[in-house]
């Protein structure tokens, strides 16, 4: 007997939900088509994420007693100093996320590259939690690298967004590589455009090895020492033995309680922390009551968000290097002060904007048994590098870390920089009732509070959720899509904020997600990407 009689499957990419379902359709479980959904996902958005990246995955096997994260953050090379790039320092982004060193060692090229951990969690969870063979659920990566995938509009615009705040051009990162020149561009010297046609030969080669020999041959084999002789040759930092001690973090996910509801979500360094404690404090506010996106709801929600946002800056890091007050940053009382200052007027100060790229992505699955795993996975700002004749490029996370020493975010050797990945479930009475995600960067948590306030505040369906206007508190200005109304604004700048138009309708991370209600389930891919939604029967 089923719980539901049918699964569904979200993403960014229709390749990868096409994948997923795949495997539904063919007794997979929600960890399998998770797991097939990510592979897929860094082929055809391939420097979104990949083989080459970091993450964090949250599982839900209530059959089997299953509630982990597995937490893939890159680590920093075991050969770096906290002063490496000390006298070469040029200046902090404008935005506040990731620093400009001369040369750009940090954000283009070998240096840039940190121990990658999505591929070992890939397989940890999918070998231990999964009901198919691992070469099945990497046969559908193989095939798209093989064959070729189309350019979509959201890959093509990232292509070609242009250099930002200091950092690489995103087509310097396309053709820093041989392999790069080859399959990223087309015959006039410019980056493929929507419908051109990408065959990555030698990904498909790379996949069919992982697919026949598993994760080791990356971490410990064959593709390791390849890897390692290419980043020694170029002067990189990471080593075959920076791959061959990696390891993924498996814990329980942290929990808090909203309206009612329970609330789980991954542990620093990713934002999880930063979801719970904005949660915690609107749950003091009758948001219902203020009215969706008016006047009053838009300040309260933008002054918690600046809250939290003071408070990951300060205190969230990795916790094997920082030491991190979890429990009072997710407590309700902590959340009361803030919420006593906010009721009071006060506006909360942020120092800087504590932005990140953009490039990541998200899939969320429930099975029709009742199983569910949400995924974030991503690149940073990839690094460029593809060593030859593996086909994958590698992320670029080396760029985040302060290269000035003494500093809760400095460089130090195997250390992860905090993420907002947050992968996030709620519950009802034990049972599952949202699975959602997104990427964004710093945006991520906004994005994901914003949608649980949608759907369980105002009782929208998770289309909805995921498609209304939204807004951003993670500076002193208060951030705003194009669809918050002019008059909402025009109100918040006569009470003396400093209000930020975005040019796009849909904007502030790319939220995905599941709603589990009345035995039923009902899904949403943010409009601002190309994701979908796909229904899986039987």
């Amino acid at each position: 007997m089923t719980k539901y009689g049918y699964g569904m499957v979200v993403a960014a990419q229709p390749e990868a939900v096409e994948a997923g379902a795949s495997i539904l359709r063919n007794g997979g479980n929600a960890v399998d088509a998770a797991i097939a959904c990510g592979l897929v996902a860094g082929v055809v958005d391939p420097q979104m994420c990949g083989i080459a990246g970091f993450g964090n995955l949250q599982v839900y096997l209530p059959d089997k007693g299953v509630h982990q994260c597995i937490d893939f953050h890159a680590k920093s090379p075991l050969a770096t100093r906290s002063d490496q790039w000390a006298d070469i320092v040029v200046g902090e982004t404008r935005d506040g996320f990731g620093f400009v060193v001369e040369g750009k060692v940090n954000d283009l090229g070998y240096q840039a590259i940190a121990t990658p951990g999505s591929l070992k969690a890939y397989f940890e969870a999918q070998t231990t939690w999964g009901e198919k063979d691992w070469d099945e659920v990497v046969a559908p990566a193989v095939k798209w690298a093989a064959e070729g995938f189309v350019v979509r509009p959201h890959v093509a615009g990232w292509w070609v967004e242009g250099a930002s705040m200091g950092r690489t051009d995103n087509v310097e990162r396309l053709r820093y590589s041989s392999t790069g020149r080859e399959i990223y561009f087309g015959s006039d010297g410019f980056p493929k455009r929507v419908g051109d046609v990408v065959v990555n030969g030698d990904l498909a080669n790379t996949l069919r090895l992982i697919a026949s020999e598993g994760a080791d041959v990356f971490y410990k084999g064959q593709l390791a020492e390849r890897i390692a002789e290419d980043v020694s040759a170029h002067g990189g930092l990471m080593s075959d033995r920076d791959l061959s001690e990696y390891q993924t973090t498996h814990n329980e996910p942290i929990r808090s309680a909203y309206r009612g509801l329970d609330v789980t979500t991954n542990h620093p360094p990713g934002g999880g922390t930063m979801v719970l404690e904005m949660l915690n404090v609107l749950e003091c506010f009758d948001l219902k009551g203020m009215g969706h996106n008016s006047v009053d709801y838009v300040r309260i929600v933008t002054e918690a968000m600046k809250r939290a946002t003071s408070d990951k800056d300060t205190f969230v890091g990795d916790p094997e290097h920082f030491d991190v007050p979890l429990e009072r940053l997710i407590s309700k009382a902590h959340a009361a002060e803030h919420a006593a200052s906010i009721q009071a007027g006060e506006r909360a100060r942020v120092e800087r904007l504590a932005y990140e790229p953009r490039d990541t992505t998200h899939v969320c699955v429930v099975d029709k048994n009742g199983n569910a795993a949400s995924m974030t996975h991503s690149l940073g700002m990839p690094s460029g590098v593809i060593t030859d004749g593996l086909g994958f490029m590698f992320n670029g996370c080396m760029a985040v870390f302060d290269p000035r020493p003494g500093n809760a975010d400095s460089l130090a050797p195997g250390k992860s920089r905090f993420s907002s990945l947050c992968p996030t479930m709620v519950f009802d009475d034990d049972e599952l009732s949202y699975v959602v995600g997104a990427p964004g960067g710093t945006q991520i948590a906004m994005g994901v509070t914003q949608v649980l306030l949608n759907s369980i505040d105002f009782e929208m369906n998770m289309l909805e959720a995921v498609s209304a206007p939204r807004v951003s508190g993670t500076s002193n200005a208060i951030d705003v899509s194009n669809g918050i109304p002019w008059a909402v604004t025009d109100a918040l700048e006569t009470d003396g904020y400093e209000v930020i138009r975005s040019p796009r309708t849909h904007d502030f991370a790319w939220v995905h997600g599941i709603r589990v209600q009345n035995g039923g389930l009902d899904g949403g891919a943010d409009p601002a990407a190309d994701g979908v939604v796909q229904i899986v029967q039987g």
